[in-house]
């Protein structure tokens, strides 16, 4: 069996907002970051804005796979069909000029199988938490661009690139595992196992950290840089400030690859690297 890997890209969504749009958006929820204390505190008084300071802040690209992978066998078998009689006086059939012997009303046809199996496995796995997230699927209709040369060259300084800590092998495994049957047949007459798509995803998202003066707690309000949603956060990125990401390792599929599937199994896995190798040149 031989597997193919389609090429592997890169793509990076334009922010649709500004960074003073964000900051506001920010400081109208920032006692969202705070929700256990802002719920009490709010049957009691309001808090003023003078209680709040901001004490950092970050413009981030998220990272995000997105991994169709497609199986299509076709293959015959031989089988033994049961067919029912019209009634229990009927002793035989002719069939084709074959006579066939009735049994408690029914008679043995064998017959030969011709079949084709489709299967699909489309995932959308968060580059943070490695965790499987279907709403992804929601940013693909805004307009991400495929990433042309260096990709800290395509982003804004100042701007912080988190490397996925989900590795594209390891989803890959996953969804392949799901692909590859054990198919019971006489003869296999096409058998066809792809990954069609292999792609990582940059989404624009900006971080506000206030600090709660009176209460002396610090929290962190997110504002997704397309689509203007705001929601608490509990971490920044800061770490990752100034750091360039090894596309080469993005994409390391073939040692993994080639070792990731059916042990024991005869299978190479064909990878198209041709976003990679350009960049070398």
């Amino acid at each position: 069996m031989e597997i193919k890997v389609a090429e592997q890209r890169i793509l990076l969504f334009p922010d649709q907002l500004t960074s003073e749009e964000a900051k506001q958006k920010s400081w109208e929820k920032k006692t969202a970051a705070f929700d256990a204390i802002s719920k009490v505190t709010s049957f009691l008084s309001r808090p003023k804005d003078d209680d709040f300071e901001l004490i950092y802040q970050e413009h981030r690209y998220q990272p995000f796979w997105h991994v169709i992978a497609k199986a299509r066998y076709v293959y015959e078998r031989s089988a033994d069909y049961q067919v029912a009689t019209n009634g229990q006086e009927v002793k035989e059939i002719t069939l084709q000029k074959t006579k066939y012997e009735a049994t408690n009303g029914h008679f043995h046809l064998s017959v030969l199988e011709h079949c084709q199996q489709d299967e699909q496995e489309e995932v959308f796995v968060s580059g943070v938490s490695g965790r499987t997230q279907p709403e992804l699927r929601r940013y693909l209709s805004l307009s991400p661009k495929v990433v042309k040369g260096k990709l800290e060259k395509n982003v804004s300084p100042g701007s912080i690139l988190v490397p996925p800590q989900a590795r594209v092998s390891a989803i890959m495994r996953d969804s392949l595992a799901k692909m590859i049957k054990g198919i019971q047949a006489d003869k296999i007459l096409e058998e066809e196992v792809k990954v069609e798509c292999v792609d990582l995803y940059y989404r624009p998202v900006y971080a506000f950290q206030y600090r709660w003066k009176s209460k002396g707690k610090e929290g962190i309000i997110e504002i997704d840089g397309l689509t203007g949603e705001t929601k608490s956060g509990n971490r920044t990125f800061k770490e990752y400030f100034g750091k360039v990401i090894d596309e080469n390792f993005l994409f390391d599929l073939g040692a993994d690859a080639a070792g990731m599937l059916i042990p024991g199994g005869s299978i190479a896995v064909k990878v198209a690297k041709k976003y990679i190798d350009a960049k070398r040149k």
